[in-house]
């Protein structure tokens, strides 16, 4: 894992997040080696970030930059099929501007296939499928801010 430091683990970055909303804590953080993540409930859903330990002066990513916008995904969050944000950051629909999309509404995924990205701290993630299935709809804009736990894309 020394090798890997500087890599962030998503998945256990969203099974803390998952810990949170069992637990109804507020903030957990876990020191692996040099590595420090800190993942904490804020007044407006679930923030994550992680910077290694000895890294003083890296910040949360600031919820004030955030547009206010009514949340398309709303009539969707209840869907056990939805495909959710594990992070906060800025959902893109292709790899670059005027490529084409990931995906469209209607078409077959395969498990794993990449569904859109996230920017996250200057980092481009790529979100995959968890699930084969069908593209019923997708639940964000183009450059939009999402937050954590977010619905994204419904695939059934």
């Amino acid at each position: 894992m020394s090798t890997r430091k500087s890599e962030i683990d998503q998945q256990m970055i969203r099974d803390l997040a998952g810990i949170l909303n069992e637990t109804k804590l507020t903030e957990i953080e876990v020191e692996i080696g040099e590595m420090k993540v800190r993942v904490s409930r804020q007044a407006k859903g679930v923030q994550t970030y992680s910077v290694p330990a000895p890294v003083a002066d890296a910040a949360p990513p600031a919820a004030e930059e955030k547009k206010p916008e009514a949340a398309p995904a709303a009539k969707a969050s209840s869907s056990k099929n939805a495909v959710t944000s594990p992070m906060v950051g800025t959902a893109y629909m292709a790899p670059s501007p005027g490529a084409k999309a990931f995906i469209e509404v209607g078409q077959s995924v395969r498990e794993g296939q990449t569904l859109l990205i996230i920017e996250a701290m200057k980092t481009m993630n790529q979100i995959p499928a968890p699930r084969a299935g069908t593209v019923k709809e997708i639940l964000f804009e183009d450059m939009q801010p999402v937050e954590f736990g977010e619905p994204l894309v419904v695939i059934e």
